[in-house]
């Protein structure tokens, strides 16, 4: 894991409807969002029912319509299911979840993330700090704060 790598923020999904007016350059058609999407964050968790509900063909395309370092996070599903073979698809079971995942909405105080971060990456592993109602304002400074800290 190159240390540009260690912290990657992110949102659950990226169709949120509110994107689109600020976000989302103006006439920007909707195959298309995921690709920009992923010019401003590193990573995106995608519930069961969304990732589960993919096809092949889709995530090809998801997998091609983004940079190497861009990362998928996948909600364990009830069910068993084959997830993509890819090393930027991660299964975020439970116990790995607990020390990988930084729910933004949960704990917003930047301060203690930073020092989240800080204690993770003395373990070289990735921390995904993702926001779970897509709140761009927490998302741009979790983002700025990454780049501040050097990740």
């Amino acid at each position: 894991m190159t240390p540009t790598s260690l912290v990657l923020v992110g949102a659950a999904g990226w169709l949120y409807p509110d994107w689109r007016s600020g976000f989302y350059p103006d006439g920007l058609p909707d195959d298309w969002l995921l690709s920009y999407y992923n010019t401003q964050f590193q990573a995106v968790y995608l519930p069961a029912a969304v990732w589960q509900a993919t096809s092949e063909a889709t995530w090809a395309q998801w997998l091609h319509d983004t940079q190497d370092g861009f990362r998928f996070v996948l909600e364990p599903a009830d069910t068993v299911s084959s997830q993509p073979a890819s090393e930027r698809v991660t299964l975020a079971a439970p116990e790995w979840a607990a020390g990988h995942i930084w729910w933004l909405d949960d704990a917003p105080d930047l301060r203690v993330l930073a020092q989240r971060i800080t204690l993770q990456a003395a373990t070289g592993e990735p921390l995904f700090v993702i926001s779970r109602s897509g709140n761009l304002a927490l998302l741009e400074q979790a983002n700025t704060l990454r780049q501040v800290m050097g990740y």
